[in-house]
């Protein structure tokens, strides 16, 4: 007797993990992968900063000293927003383009403006440090024929010691690419 009310999907031995769901909406922005753990761990390491600040902050306006107290709810607010950027940072695709979210600035390209989405083997960074390695990265061809900085690297902080996701990821973004020229 099938138990079919206690899964969320009956059919879940036939269903493919990359489909997307009936009711998730195709115009919005969405990231293709999850953020890795290094990205995680970092915002968490942030995040606990910035609560150790808050609670200084506390102490501090409770001895007296509201300037003091004002300056490190500030850096505490500035910890917050970091790691919540932090989280947000990545590659983001919708019907309407390709989007880039750095940590500063945030990069858009329609899909009208992109030639050629491919996964090159070539030195990367390793984890955004000056130190490279042999790895794979994905590359946007504009319709000039100028190439941009790798979107994806297999070193990165969402797919360091995750090769398969890199995989997965890089497919997605050429997917999407050839279905959205």
């Amino acid at each position: 007797m099938p138990l079919t009310f206690l899964a969320a999907d009956p059919d879940s031995a036939g269903s493919r993990q990359d489909e997307a769901l009936p009711h998730a909406t195709q115009d919005q922005w969405r990231r293709p992968y999850r953020p890795g753990p290094w990205r995680v761990a970092t915002a968490a390491i942030a995040l606990l900063i910035a609560a150790y600040m808050l609670i200084c902050a506390m102490i501090i306006v409770m001895a007296g000293s509201p300037t003091g107290a004002g300056v490190t709810l500030a850096a505490a607010a500035l910890g917050i927003a970091f790691a919540l950027r932090l989280l947000r940072m990545g590659i983001w695709v919708s019907p309407h383009g390709l989007r880039r979210v750095g940590l500063l600035r945030t990069q858009s390209l329609r899909w009208s403006e992109v030639a050629r989405v491919s996964t090159v083997q070539q030195p990367v960074k390793w984890l955004g440090t000056p130190r490279s390695v042999q790895g794979q990265a994905v590359h946007v061809e504009r319709r000039g024929g100028e190439t941009l900085p790798p979107l994806l690297t297999d070193h990165n902080a969402d797919f360091l010691s995750r090769p398969e996701a890199f995989e997965r990821a890089a497919d997605v973004l050429e997917a999407w690419a050839a279905e959205h020229h």
